[in-house]
């Protein structure tokens, strides 16, 4: 009897056991990047047609380029790593990459903590894994934050992007450093949904157009977008908000994998329908 009970003890913490799930698989913040557009077709839909604003077309270059990023903290050590979300979205990420141009604009991949010279130009990329909605805005050395994106010169500035799509920045343009030493700022947000902060400021521009006297001087929408002035209260706010959910990996060809690129991805793995991401982009030039 005592071995029966012992055998009948040894079947119940055995059942128990196998009965409990299995840990899931702990991802990098480049691996949930690309496992998103996977989960996506089984999980998550693209908005619905007829919204009011069109997806928005990308610049033309390349796809897949690398990176220049810093955000507002600083990448760990090693890789922070999360599982795929249970929810019914999948995690919510962006690629950056800095493109440092040469002969006939041939773009290089440069690390994060290149310094630039007078003369330097460059651009960078913006890739989201998701459909959303995309701001930048940008701060010169006259400390004022300005809209960067959306922008009049791409679909008459809507911000919706596509996913696995590379937007260059600026749109139409690149930066070349003058003799002025200084640092080129960024703030980067995308989202599953409009951001409340920023559309009131940037998309009642239109209709401050359209209310304009016809008599009167009508601004152009880029003009429009360089009037407004965002602070940085709005800017921290957002910032400190958005950023603790985030996970960031920072990559160089020497990160094991298939893929060699220097690039920084930042991904929110929560899953949420209201998911961001933020990021600050620095180019230092002296």
């Amino acid at each position: 009897m005592p071995s029966t009970r012992g055998f009948l003890l040894l079947c119940c913490a055995a059942g128990v056991m196998f009965g409990q799930a299995a840990p899931k698989k702990q991802l990098t913040a480049r691996e949930l990047f690309y496992a998103a557009p996977q989960a996506a077709a089984h999980t998550h839909q693209a908005p619905a047609k007829g919204s009011p604003r069109k997806s928005s077309q990308s610049s033309k270059g390349s796809a897949n380029t690398p990176v220049e990023i810093a955000t507002a903290a600083a990448p760990p050590a090693a890789p922070l790593t999360a599982p795929l979300p249970s929810g019914s979205a999948p995690p919510l990420g962006l690629r950056y990459t800095v493109l440092k141009l040469g002969a006939k604009d041939a773009p290089t991949e440069v690390p994060n903590d290149t310094v630039f010279h007078s003369g330097d130009r460059l651009r960078f990329s913006v890739e989201a894994n998701d459909h959303g909605y995309l701001y930048i805005i940008s701060r010169g050395s006259s400390g004022n934050w300005k809209p960067m994106f959306p922008a009049p010169e791409i679909e008459d500035g809507d911000n919706r992007i596509e996913p696995m799509r590379a937007y260059l920045m600026p749109p139409g343009n690149r930066y070349t450093f003058d003799s002025n030493a200084g640092t080129e700022s960024f703030f980067i947000v995308f989202s599953r949904k409009p951001e409340p902060d920023l559309e009131g400021l940037i998309y009642s521009l239109q209709a401050r157009k359209k209310a304009a006297a016809p008599e009167a001087p009508v601004q152009s929408s880029k003009e429009l977008l360089q009037s407004v002035n965002i602070s940085n209260t709005t800017i921290d706010r957002m910032r400190t908000a958005y950023s603790r959910d985030l996970i960031i990996e920072k990559v160089d060809p020497n990160t094991p994998g298939d893929q060699k690129e220097t690039a920084v991805y930042v991904v929110n793995p929560t899953g949420s329908a209201d998911s961001r991401v933020v990021a600050d982009i620095h180019l230092v030039h002296q």
